[in-house]
C-alpha cells in the first residue's frame, strides 16, 4: 500500500537521514554543495546514499531526499551562504538538523529567511560567554 503525503507540508525525518546524504558527498569530495550548489551527479550520490539506507521505505528515503534538496537551494540565498563562509563546517550541523524539522513546501522550498533565523538562534545558543577580567586582577590571579 503506498502513503502519500502533500507537496506543501514535506514530513519531518531523521536528522541523520540528511546527515548520511551530506556524509556521501562529503566521502566523494564533493562536500562544498552548500556553497556552490549540487550538480546531478550529487543529487544521484544522496539520493542512492538514502535509498540504500532505507531500502525498505521508499517514501522516508524520499522525504530526506526532498529535504536534502531543498537545504542545497536555500543556501543559494546571499544571507545564508554568506554565513555558511564566515562560519564553515561548523555550520553544518546546525543546517541539517533544522533542514530535518523545519516546515517545508515541496514547490516553494525552505522560506531563506525563517531557515536564516532558526540557524542564527541555534548558533547563539551553542555560545559560552566568558567573563572579562580587568588586566590588573589578570595579572593578580597569574602571579
Amino acid at each position: 500500500m503506498a502513503m502519500t503525503w502533500d507537496l506543501t507540508d514535506i514530513p519531518a525525518v531523521d536528522t541523520a537521514d540528511i546527515a548520511a546524504a551530506m556524509r556521501s558527498l562529503i566521502e566523494d569530495g564533493r562536500g562544498l554543495v552548500l556553497i556552490n550548489g549540487a550538480s546531478e551527479a550529487d543529487l544521484d550520490t544522496a539520493r542512492v546514499a538514502l535509498q540504500s539506507r532505507h531500502h525498505a521505505e521508499p517514501q522516508r528515503a524520499l522525504a530526506a531526499f526532498v529535504r536534502f534538496r531543498h537545504l542545497v537551494e536555500v543556501f543559494g540565498a546571499r544571507r545564508l551562504k554568506d554565513l555558511m563562509l564566515d562560519n564553515g563546517y561548523a555550520l553544518m550541523a546546525p543546517a541539517i538538523a533544522i533542514a530535518s524539522s523545519l516546515r517545508l513546501n515541496g514547490n516553494r522550498g525552505f522560506n531563506p529567511q525563517r531557515f536564516l533565523l532558526s540557524l542564527q538562534e541555534s548558533m547563539a545558543a551553542n555560545v559560552v560567554t566568558l567573563e572579562i577580567r580587568p588586566a590588573a586582577e589578570a595579572q593578580r590571579l597569574a602571579a
